[in-house]
């Protein structure tokens, strides 16, 4: 019985000493909660810069800038220029829809790459381009060597004779061949002379247009054209050979309106017309009728009739015949 609780009074302490070494052992595990999280910075967002506008470069001569007032019509004549040309130089969709400030050519695009040689690259059978070799250079030996060989009669009328392994060449007009005894100096291509604008002007016949008398104006006034007094119906003649080139009323100011190029730097216009009897492009005659006399977009029956040099008008009584 002593043996019994001496046993009891034993365990009970070792148990509790195990205990508690076990407590002291085990980590405390707790989760741990931070409250105040760190903020979350946003990356900045970088903006794509605007495109720049396309602005069409002027070129004093070569274009215009689009007034207040302006139609397609009235440009093309103040610059000597078919509408229908200003219309393809300038890709407008709609001859009537041009705005204020808008830059338009005035005159055909530049043909810079005519005439120009451009080098075309060979390409063989496998792909690869194929180019010339460059000339050899002065003075370089480019044949290939000499071998040693036994001296015989045989062997020596070989060497001498000629080497038709030479590349051939092409001749060109403009190269000269020396020859033995013979000097041969090249050909040069006959080209026509450039006609002064002044001669083509001059081989123009004029006639008067319509049988009146034209109003007496100053000689600034004339600058702008003359008008002719008439009737209504009146027969109005082309001043000059050439071809229409515009039939309308598109121009403020003109009424129905024919205007006549009769080279690349003279045209007439002939306007206020009752009717008129031609087409656009139609190849007239000098003296050959083209409207009859009205009064449209005037006040009272005229025929205002101008020339042209270069797209500005001049004073038509010095090119007409003298009466």
């Amino acid at each position: 019985m002593k043996k019994t609780e001496y046993t009891r009074s034993l365990v009970f302490p070792l148990a509790l000493a195990g205990l508690l070494s076990a407590c002291s052992s085990v980590p405390n595990q707790a989760p741990i909660v931070d409250r105040n999280p760190a903020p979350v910075v946003a990356e900045p967002v970088t903006q794509a810069a605007p495109p720049k506008p396309v602005v069409k470069v002027q070129e004093p001569g070569k274009t215009y800038v689009v007034k207040r007032g302006d139609t397609l019509y009235k440009i093309a004549l103040d610059h000597g220029h078919s509408y229908s040309d200003l219309v393809v130089w300038n890709n407008l969709k709609n001859p009537n829809d041009i705005k204020v400030d808008q830059v338009l050519r005035v005159s055909a695009p530049d043909q810079s790459t005519a005439g120009a040689v451009q080098t075309i690259p060979v390409v063989g059978a496998s792909g690869v381009e194929v180019k010339p070799l460059s000339a050899p250079v002065s003075g370089n030996k480019t044949s290939p060597k000499g071998d040693k060989r036994p001296y015989s009669e045989a062997t020596l009328a070989e060497l001498q004779k000629p080497d038709v392994s030479a590349p051939a060449v092409v001749a060109r007009a403009d190269v000269v061949v020396p020859v033995k005894g013979v000097e041969k100096t090249p050909e040069k291509a006959t080209e026509k002379p450039a006609q002064p604008a002044a001669a083509d002007n001059d081989s123009v016949e004029w006639v008067w247009p319509v049988d009146a008398k034209p109003v007496a104006t100053s000689d600034e006034n004339r600058s702008k054209g003359v008008d002719f007094p008439g009737k209504s119906g009146q027969d109005i003649l082309a001043a000059g050979a050439g071809r229409v080139m515009y039939v309308g009323s598109g121009i403020r100011g003109y009424g129905n309106l024919v205007i006549i190029r009769h080279n690349s730097n003279l045209l007439s216009a002939y306007a206020h017309n009752k009717s008129i009897v031609v087409k656009e492009g139609q190849m007239i005659a000098k003296g050959q009728k083209i409207a009859e006399m009205g009064n449209s977009d005037s006040d009272n029956i005229k025929l205002h009739f101008e020339i042209r040099l270069n797209g500005k008008s001049v004073d038509p009584l010095k090119y007409l015949p003298a009466r």
